[in-house]
């Protein structure tokens, strides 16, 4: 049954012919081509084009920061075809999915066996393309859940729980086994995975919080952004003041998550806030919950004898206090520590990779933020889909 709302929003797509959109993709959907789908009440077949290029389409649909891609991209390039609501069309199609269960083409299982290190967006893209292409993939997870930064990363009010339980649950149906609660370099091994597969993807994030370096950070309630929400501990919010240091998406996550269980909150950023990275509609939302900023404002110190009593901040010339009970960090992450004990080539804190995603040992590619890549959940999905098309080359070639 067609959607007469979803229609509208189709309408004002003009199928630019040099498709600004898909420029500004990470993934490279055919945007004009699935909305003309969507235009002619073909839904399935606008889910067939989306599905060729991308496996997270609820998720993405929701979250991007479409305005900085696909969005943006078009209002920038094409006037004619300003405001069209990429994300919402893309969001609909995904979501017509999982209700209709559509399927996918997917070859039978091969002899080739791909472990996948990490169940985040890089790992089940990964994972999924592999399979759709007849590989034997089993995804190796340290947690009890399949999602990654999904899950522990973005609060469920932006990302409900059962959209990603969907989506995982609709990958593994593929054929694919998964290993809960294993870790790298707890209860299994490169060295092992080695032996018993043809080529392995780590695609296990980078969920360590930076650190800020500065007098008093070892304090009692003083928390990494990344920490506090995926591990979740025990601490006090109602009437708490909270200060949140960083302008990202993660620093606006775990404000508003805060701000939501009754503490009031303060985000001090360095910066104008202009210049912040924050998706524009979250700093927003932010704001009419009730999270307070600082803008141009650096921290200097945190001050308390056990606990964080207060901290020390600096607007242009003027130094001054603040009374907080908890300070966050939300200034950036790095992978754990683990990675520097693997007997790959580096790039900083980060695995070095080629432009497909292969590392210095040729049986073992990686993608996502353990790679550098760019932070975002569709750039993170293109490099898991990437790299399953490097792992098929691969296995492919004759030896």
């Amino acid at each position: 049954m067609k959607d007469k709302k979803i229609t509208v929003l189709a309408e004002k797509c003009v199928s630019c012919p040099s498709k600004p959109c898909q420029i500004g993709c990470p993934l490279d959907n055919d945007i004009p081509a699935f909305i003309k789908e969507i235009k002619n009440n073909n839904y399935q077949e606008a889910f067939n084009i989306l599905s060729s290029t991308s496996i997270l389409m609820p998720i993405c649909g929701r979250i991007c920061p479409h305005q900085k891609q696909c969005e943006g991209a078009c209002g920038k390039r094409e006037k004619a075809a300003k405001n069209v609501a990429i994300g919402n069309l893309e969001a609909f199609i995904g979501d017509l999915w999982l209700k209709k269960d559509w399927s996918f083409p997917v070859l039978p299982i091969n002899n080739k066996k791909v472990a996948i290190i990490g169940g985040g967006p890089a790992g089940l893209t990964c994972a999924t393309f592999l399979r759709k292409n007849g590989y034997n993939v089993t995804i190796y997870e340290r947690h009890n859940y399949l999602g990654g930064l999904l899950v522990h990363g973005i609060p469920d009010f932006r990302l409900p729980r059962e959209i990603i339980e969907k989506v995982t649950n609709n990958i593994i149906n593929l054929g694919i086994d998964v290993k809960y609660n294993h870790t790298l370099g707890k209860n299994i091994s490169l060295k092992k995975l080695k032996k018993e597969y043809d080529a392995i993807f780590l695609g296990i994030g980078a969920n360590i919080s930076n650190k800020l370096n500065i007098i008093g950070e070892s304090l009692e309630n003083v928390y990494g952004a990344n920490e506090l929400l995926e591990e979740k501990p025990k601490i006090y919010y109602k009437n708490k003041t909270y200060a949140v240091i960083g302008g990202g998406n993660t620093a606006m996550d775990v404000a508003r998550t805060i701000k939501r269980k009754g503490a009031r909150v303060i985000v001090v950023y360095h910066k104008p806030s202009s210049v912040m990275p924050a998706i524009k509609k979250e700093i927003r939302a932010a704001k009419r919950e009730g999270v307070e900023f600082l803008f141009s404002t650096d921290i200097i110190k945190i001050i308390g004898k056990n606990k964080v009593k207060k901290i020390v901040l600096k607007d242009n010339a003027e130094t001054y206090e603040l009374k907080c009970n908890y300070l966050i960090k939300a200034i950036g992450s790095h992978p754990d520590d683990i990675v520097k004990k693997l007997r790959i080539a580096k790039n900083g804190s980060n695995i070095k990779i080629d432009g497909e995603g292969r590392t210095s040992d040729s049986k073992i590619f990686a993608g996502g933020d353990v790679a550098g890549n760019r932070a975002t959940v569709a750039w993170a999905s293109r490099a898991g889909r990437n790299a399953a098309y490097s792992i098929i080359k691969y296995l492919n070639i004759d030896k």
